[in-house]
């Protein structure tokens, strides 16, 4: 996959299946418009490509906002090769962009730049200054500059469009099983394991502190059963989420127990996919209470069908 981040790079003028949008989680509704895309580029012998925004738009509109997103840039690129298109167009949201109406967008980067002949849209999209274009622009100018237009109907799925909000709002709740059906994967953290407290190691739990992008979507606080993937092996995991209360803990930490696995990987990158939801952050009166629902975390753990 060729992976743009100015204009200016793109050179090649060959005829381009495109679709723009951010694209966060890569869930089913933006799988269905790839799979279109593909489908369209192999039937017209065109080049499939999309165009998204790298930071989010939002960052720019509302930089006091605390936005959390589901993937990352690394994450939502490999996403993007994983699903085969051939183009991704990395755009800064800066000044000069935003400005375009919906129209100029269309006829200097879509038409000139880029040479797109075949565009397809969520249900919901619009783009350009003051949210100018839509549908029905690229309807009117689809004739004048030599191009075909598709909106994509929503995915539904339990009779709810998806959406990237409504995914956040799931692992916001804990709904796991809910986020990762509408992902259409498992929802993943990855990070480089740092030194902690180390009290895990003491009861016979000792785990891995996970230090996170600080742009990605934590869900929330409470235990989890997750798949952890160390040196490429796979594990199954108890990951926390939350401030270790019981012992008086104040930071934000992501900690995961790996099961049936010995080994020294401070300093190492590692991936822990959600599985399940096990229980909210709970305090407990004593290291005994704890320990005891650690051992029934342990036993659900091993027992959940990975």
């Amino acid at each position: 996959m060729n992976v743009y981040k100015n204009f200016t790079e793109y050179t090649s003028h060959k005829p381009l299946a495109l679709s723009l949008g951010m694209f966060d989680g890569v869930h089913i509704g933006h799988k269905s418009i790839i799979d279109e895309l593909t489908k369209t580029g192999q039937e017209k012998n065109l080049e499939t490509a999309i165009l998204t925004f790298w930071p989010h738009p939002r960052f720019v509109f509302n930089p006091d906002e605390d936005l959390k997103l589901l993937n990352t840039l690394e994450e939502k690129t490999g996403l993007m090769e994983r699903y085969g298109i051939q183009n991704l167009f990395l755009k800064e949201f800066d000044a000069e962009f935003r400005n375009l109406t919906g129209e100029e967008f269309v006829r200097k980067i879509l038409i000139d730049i880029l040479n797109v002949k075949y565009l397809i849209i969520g249900y919901d999209h619009s783009f350009g200054k003051n949210k100018s274009g839509n549908f029905e622009l690229l309807q009117k100018l689809s004739g004048e500059l030599d191009f075909e237009v598709e909106q994509m109907e929503a995915i539904n799925i339990h009779e709810n469009n998806i959406s990237s909000t409504k995914i956040r709002k799931a692992l916001l709740t804990g709904n796991i099983k809910e986020a990762n059906e509408m992902l259409g994967y498992s929802y993943s953290v990855s990070g480089t394991v740092v030194h902690g407290k180390k009290i895990g190691r003491t009861i016979g739990y000792p785990t891995a502190n996970i230090e996170t992008d600080s742009i990605k979507l934590l869900p929330k606080k409470g235990a989890y059963i997750v798949e952890v993937f160390v040196h490429g092996k796979q594990y199954k995991g108890m990951l926390s989420v939350g401030t270790n209360p019981t012992v008086n803990g104040e930071k934000l930490t992501v900690e995961v127990y790996i099961l049936d696995f010995e080994g020294d990987i401070y300093g190492k990158d590692i991936t822990v996919k959600f599985r399940d939801f096990l229980h909210d952050e709970i305090k407990f009166e004593g290291m005994d209470k704890l320990i005891e629902r650690l051992d029934e975390d342990k036993r659900l753990t091993k027992t959940f069908p990975f």
